[in-house]
């Protein structure tokens, strides 16, 4: 086949970090190659560098694409000869309609007006191709995520693309709105686009994927060609992280104590539509070094669950008794819930659960102020020590704790994140997707640490669209399907179909 895309020794750097080294990277016409490391690897930056976000000049090496070095001075020139990147943070604006969104950029005009009825038409068009069954009038608020993912390719398809590039696209989609995501792309290998999938999803990528290219420590490793057979996840694994994970997840002997938290009758209505209960009479508990799972399909109201019970962060009339260690709880702002020993680690980092712009020092102490403070103001000499006590025991990776942590990769934002809830020494953590979109290196690692929570006597609670981990790492599982908890199973009684039967309501419902 003729290589569409060749990218001939890249090398690049940063200050104090060389993030590529002499990688070499080949996509062919009507092919999708997957792109695959750990957290660091340098996939990104590679992506950053074809798509021109790192200009000519900025980077050592050659981009060939169509036969000719190109040589990209910004995004703009790369998009016009169709490389087209959709990024994980989804790059549309809310409250503007699909249409708007499609053509915000260069929208087709007679006379310099913008032709609405050639907008109207096209994106029909373009809508229709991506099978996505709405009008071009409706707002971007009003889609799903799985639907707005639609959205970036369609406004992709407008721009003529030729290479497609899309980095963690499933990262936050449920397992239909992934497989409708996939079954799409195979349909425009079939018409010839050729395409480069970045995701920590390896079982999708043994999927879909003609070739996978295996980046570690900014170097290529290796290449495999799945279309000679099928490519075993565990190799994968291997080259990524240059070692074998015999057990994806660590060993552990629980040490199970008294209750410690629990809720009883909780419930909780929706923020603005105020007759909607999305909690209902809610009974739940963890016990001292227990680590319990919650369960459940998006939209079941797990996460709605745990914030309401830090600080009544998210809902409206909620009532219900908390109780730690036996003793009733006042739960009514986040403040108090931190005093009164709760942690809530959010599903979301990059936009409520970290300063992106500020440095890893600064992230790590923001939650407990006064445990770096003398009366009133910052000790720097304390929350130097702090915050490097934290990099050494989490094993953040960073040049040093002034690092931004926006410049961090998916992993190590994770553990600076938790590294911020572990400094206010909560008796209670609540973790809300904890390893999404990192690899598998980097969530061995976050499964090592709640082990090491659970171990020295932490109550751990763990929220996961991801039923293998759950089952991985919990001692008790509890099942939630529309703002309550339709089941619960120990380690030894728990199975991925019990827990779906559950979910579907197709069980019996246990208290």
């Amino acid at each position: 086949m003729n290589a569409i895309l060749e990218m001939r020794g890249i090398s690049k750097s940063f200050p104090g970090v060389k993030a590529l080294s002499d990688v070499t990277f080949t996509v062919d016409e009507g092919e999708i190659h997957a792109l695959v490391g750990e957290n660091g690897a340098g996939k990104s930056t590679l992506m950053e560098v074809l798509s021109g976000v790192y200009p000519h000049g900025s980077y050592e090496g050659a981009i060939v694409f169509d036969g000719e070095e190109r040589r990209f001075r910004d995004i703009t020139d790369s998009e016009a000869l169709g490389i087209i990147i959709i990024h994980q943070e989804l790059a549309l604006i809310p409250l503007m309609s699909i249409a708007e969104n499609i053509f915000l950029v260069n929208p087709p005009s007679r006379f310099g007006v913008i032709d609405r009825d050639a907008v109207e038409r096209r994106s029909r068009e373009l809508l229709a191709t991506v099978g996505l069954d709405e009008t071009p009038d409706t707002l971007i608020t009003n889609l799903g995520v799985g639907k707005q993912q639609l959205v970036e390719i369609a406004k992709a398809l407008s721009k003529k693309v030729r290479l497609l590039i899309l980095d963690e696209p499933t990262a936050s989609l449920n397992e239909a709105d992934s497989a409708a995501l996939l079954d799409l792309l195979v349909e425009f290998r079939a018409k010839g686009m050729s395409a480069i999938l970045i995701s920590h999803k390896l079982s999708e990528v043994a999927r879909v994927a003609d070739r996978i290219t295996v980046l570690r420590d900014g170097r290529t490793v290796d290449t495999l060609d799945c279309r000679s057979g099928p490519v075993e996840e565990d190799r994968i694994i291997r080259k990524m992280v240059d070692r074998d994970l015999k057990h994806r997840f660590p060993e552990r002997v629980p040490d199970i104590g008294e209750p410690v938290f629990a809720v009883q009758n909780w419930s909780v209505y929706h923020p603005l539509h105020v007759d909607r209960q999305v909690i209902k009479n809610v009974n739940f508990h963890v016990k001292r070094g227990e680590i319990v799972g919650i369960a459940g399909l998006m939209g079941a109201g797990r996460t709605e669950f745990a914030m309401s019970i830090f600080g009544q962060s998210w809902g409206r009339n909620i009532s219900g008794r908390a109780t730690l260690r036996g003793r009733e709880v006042d739960m009514s702002t986040v403040d108090r819930a931190i005093d009164a020993g709760l942690a809530y680690v959010t599903e979301d980092r990059k936009h409520f659960g970290l300063l992106l712009a500020a440095d890893v020092r600064q992230n790590i102490t923001l939650a407990n102020l006064d445990g770096v403070a003398s009366n009133g103001v910052i000790d720097d000499i304390r929350e130097l020590r702090v915050a490097s006590d934290y990099r050494s025991r989490m094993r953040i990776r960073c040049s040093d704790v002034y690092q931004e942590a926006g410049k961090l990769s998916g992993g190590n934002q994770q553990k600076v994140m938790l590294s911020k809830w572990l400094f206010t020494d909560p008796q209670v953590l609540i973790l809300d997707e904890p390893t999404r979109g990192i690899d598998v290196g980097a969530k061995y690692e976050i499964y090592c640490i709640i082990n090491e929570l659970a171990d020295a006597g932490k109550s751990v609670i763990v929220i996961s669209s991801e039923l293998p981990e759950l089952l991985g790492i919990c001692d008790r599982i509890c099942v939630m399907h529309e703002g309550a908890f339709v089941g619960e199973f120990t380690k030894s009684e728990a199975s991925q179909e019990k827990i779906m039967r559950a979910i579907m309501r197709k069980g019996d419902r246990r208290p």
